[in-house]
């Protein structure tokens, strides 16, 4: 059991550890998740003018529409999502001298992904709300 907890403490420990010699690398932690807000930002003010429904809670509920909206979703945050991965690689071969995909899958979720479908949530809410 303890084998399958290790990566989810290590990249834990990772992303608390306090130890930021590496500035610029350090920075993905600010900079990926802006850059998935703005992408959210876009296509929530989109999905609010057009009157679709929130977006996580569409690709849950609405089978049909499901497959264009991971691919418009993707196409968004693909992108962004890539380079943390990448980021995170260079940043575990510098600090941990090895690439530990899973952590570095986990941690471009919480860098992209999450913020994005946070983000386009509140913005989607926020405008309709206006209206």
């Amino acid at each position: 059991m303890h084998e399958l907890l290790e990566p989810f403490v290590r990249t834990w420990a990772d992303i608390t550890n306090g130890s930021h010699r590496h500035v610029p690398l350090a920075f993905r932690f600010i900079l990926q998740p802006c850059v998935a807000a703005f992408f959210a930002w876009r296509a929530g003010r989109q999905d609010a003018r057009e009157g679709r429904p929130l977006y996580f809670w569409g690709l849950l509920t609405d089978s049909a529409r499901r497959p264009d909206a991971l691919r418009e979703g993707w196409k968004h945050i693909g992108k962004v999502f890539s380079l943390a991965i990448v980021m995170d690689c260079v940043y575990q071969l510098i600090e941990l001298r090895w690439i530990y995909i899973g952590e570095a899958l986990m941690i471009a979720t919480l860098l992209a992904v999450l913020p994005y479908l946070v983000v386009r949530g509140l913005v989607h809410r926020v405008l309709r709300s206006r209206k």
